[in-house]
């Protein structure tokens, strides 16, 4: 029996050595790529997507830093340059809809609060919770660079995204209008299409008498403006009326004139070819207004409360006033029928719930067209690439059918817009360009805009700014390598990365776009904290290990495809590195004087069977890994080291060990060994813990970290 080292004769604990491990590696450099062996020369660069800075990580996150970490440390091993720049997030809205809710809780409003104030108050809880947040990364064992860590508030960060909208501007791409936007009545701002959830449901459709019309709509409370009855010029059922002929009917509150609009935005099929318009609270609407020059009117508050055009139901609500302006059309004889099972597709702000209100704001936009066509363009010519592959359809999808993007923010926590506004005309300019004691040319003054950026903003910008851009340092490692992200992204976040990668650098910021799917409780059910099945990853890593929970998130996660992730899965494979460990401790006590460098024994045919096997199990793995098969790579880890190595070949060699025939027993001692530090080095990607740690107990003549060894080749 070999002299066992003292840690390998206990059980394997990982929280008496994850902590020990990953302060080794940190003190080691190695994450740095300028401190890497000579042989790594070619770079290899992943840009963390950088988590919101405003609480613990979610399991997802976890998914996110297992699957890079396993791409960074893959092609350390393989000599590459490897760079892998953390992040933190400041996440506008969705980190001050978080600071809400404490506030709330304290009996404080956001509305009463000094804007400073609540600034300095959010910086202060975001930069607590960003402690967090990034130790929950490290427990991960995340082999970043945290030297080069980057925030989205650093001020060189701010002071770039500023420079990118004035850049927009001068170039006729940044432009303020007078617009529909989407309005959150809780949380007072306006949202992008991409920050709304559309969500089908049942909704009363209601038919009205409009003088000689019938008309239909899901929303009478916004009917209190109606003055325009708009149908197709070819629909033939209504000929007889001409653009622009004026009509009375009787309407909500008493008769007005109505005015015939034809306009080919009408469907004739749908319903009677007929509708009125609401110009301020519909998209389709304002627009029909905006092509014929007509009046808007709006009906609806900032607060959701009806205004007094609705006279008798002004201030109220329109879950309120609806049923009521309803029952005052029945008693009218205006209502024609209801139809109750009505399916329709209504916008929700994403964070609350809350049903979107459309309004007219003026608001900063960014003209997505020419931009949104440079980024299809490369992905069409083989610029960028995805996994899955069915993803680059969506992406062209929504390319090819952009809308400019709403970048006006009414909320305190985010980069301020460099902008100042008209305070009579809304008219907007470059602060830069024009001061605050400049005359409009409306006659009225100008003061600072108070809006700050969508978060998308800047997050779009994020692959160039972590690389420090535009200073020249580290953009040698661009563009990067890999962008791996959830694929609910596909729509938010990548697009605009590969748009102002192209716009401010003229190249794509990454080559490969990696989607992983989400991770849904064991039932396959979304987790969220008021179904009370959130799992936490820092709780896992504490009860489990760290390498469990990575391993198991990997294994079984198809790319693109969701994960339902049961506690017992993780457990299950805490026990596979017990049983990596335990196979290790009989390995090393059997080795005697071998070592990883003595010279290859002669071997019986059976070994050079088993080196076959070996072989081609290495082999097969690392097509998996240069093919993003990761799930692949850990499963046949699994089984071959389970399955092959610890039940059937250790067995097999247990007699040739205890046998008196030297030259056997030195075969197979060489063997297991050998076998031993390859599937080592293989699942170090996985689980990067154990497999450092007993790294370090393998007899061999020159002591490194397993973090920098060579990706195994063939024997």
């Amino acid at each position: 029996m070999s002299e066992l080292p003292e840690k390998l004769t206990k059980p394997y604990e990982p929280a008496q050595t994850e902590g020990r491990i990953y302060k080794l590696w940190t003190e080691s450099g190695f994450f740095n790529p300028d401190n890497l062996p000579t042989r790594h020369t070619e770079p290899y660069t992943i840009i963390m997507p950088p988590p919101n800075a405003n609480g613990r990580l979610h399991v997802g996150h976890a998914l996110t830093i297992a699957l890079e970490d396993i791409m960074i440390r893959y092609n350390r091993m393989q000599g590459k340059k490897t760079l892998w720049v953390p992040g933190a997030d400041h996440a506008g809205f969705e980190t001050q809809v978080v600071y809400e809710k404490k506030l709330e809780k304290e009996g404080r409003s956001r509305f009463k609060m000094d804007r400073k104030e609540l600034y300095d108050e959010i910086m202060a809880f975001t930069m607590e919770s960003k402690k967090f947040m990034e130790n929950d990364v490290k427990a991960l064992g995340a082999s970043c660079d945290w030297s080069r860590e980057r925030f989205t508030l650093d001020p060189a960060v701010v002071a770039e995204v500023q420079e990118t909208f004035r850049k927009l501007y001068r170039d006729g791409l940044a432009y303020r209008g007078y617009r529909t936007i989407n309005w959150c009545t809780k949380h007072q701002t306006s949202l992008s299409d991409v920050e709304t959830e559309n969500i089908e449901q049942k909704t009363p459709f209601y038919y009205f008498k409009y003088g000689p019309f019938e008309i239909g709509t899901v929303r009478p409370e916004t009917k209190f403006g109606d003055k325009y009855v708009v149908m197709h010029p070819d629909d033939e059922r209504y000929a007889e009326y001409e653009h622009g002929q004026e009509i009375v009917v009787e309407w909500i509150n008493g008769p007005i004139t109505a005015t015939i609009i034809k306009d080919t935005a009408v469907d004739k099929e749908f319903g009677t070819g007929v509708m009125t318009i609401t110009p301020w609270h519909s998209n389709i609407d304002f627009e029909i207004a905006k092509r014929h020059e007509l009046d808007m009117e709006q009906i609806i508050d900032w607060r959701g409360k009806l205004l007094p055009i609705a006279e008798e139901f002004a201030g109220m609500s329109i879950k309120d006033a609806r049923p009521k302006i309803v029952e005052k059309l029945k008693a009218k004889g205006l209502l024609v029928k209801i139809n109750e099972d009505y399916s329709n597709v209504a916008k929700f702000c994403y964070k609350c719930s809350t049903m979107i209100e459309p309004q007219i704001k003026d608001q900063w936009f960014i003209k997505m067209a020419p931009l949104a066509k440079m980024a299809a363009d490369s992905v069409r010519e083989g610029k960028v690439r995805f996994i899955p592959d069915n993803f680059e359809k969506i992406f062209l999808y929504w390319m090819d059918n952009t809308i400019d993007w709403n970048i006006s923010r009414q909320i305190v926590w985010g980069i301020q817009i460099p902008a100042v506004v008209c305070r009579s005309c809304n008219a907007g300019a470059l602060d830069t360009d024009t001061s605050e004691s400049s005359k409009c040319a409306c006659g009225g003054t100008f003061e600072r805009d108070s809006d700050t950026f969508d978060t998308w903003f800047s997050s779009g910008q994020w692959p160039l700014l972590a690389l420090g851009y535009p200073d020249k340092k580290d953009l040698a490692y661009y563009p990067t390598d890999v962008m791996e992200t959830g694929r609910d992204l596909i729509f938010k976040w990548v697009p605009r990365m590969v748009i102002f990668g192209l716009y401010l650098k003229g190249q794509v910021p990454f080559h490969t776009v990696y989607l992983h799917g989400m991770v849904n409780d064991k039932h396959g059910k979304k987790m969220s904290k008021s179904k009370g099945n959130v799992v936490s990853p820092h709780e896992l890593t504490d009860k489990y290990g760290a390498d469990a929970l990575r391993i198991a998130l990997v294994i079984g996660n198809t790319p693109g495809s969701d994960l339902a992730l049961a506690e017992d899965k993780i457990k299950g494979y805490k026990h596979f590195c017990n049983k990596i460990w335990n196979a290790s401790r009989f390995v090393l006590s059997n080795v005697a004087n071998t070592t990883l460098d003595t010279p290859r024994p002669a071997l019986t045919m059976r070994d050079e069977e088993i080196l076959k096997e070996l072989n081609q199990t290495t082999k097969s793995i690392t097509a998996h890994f240069e093919n993003f098969r990761f799930h692949l790579a850990g499963e046949e880890l699994y089984h071959y080291f389970w399955n092959t190595f610890a039940d059937i070949i250790i067995e097999e060699m247990k007699p040739r060990l205890a046998g008196e025939d030297q030259a056997s027993k030195e075969s197979a001692q060489w063997i297991l060994l050998n076998i031993l530090a390859t599937t080592i080095k293989t699942l170090h990607p996985f689980i990067p813990f154990v497999t450092e740690e007993l790294w370090g107990m393998l007899p061999q003549n020159q002591k490194s970290l397993l973090i920098v060894e060579p990706w195994p080749k063939t024997f």
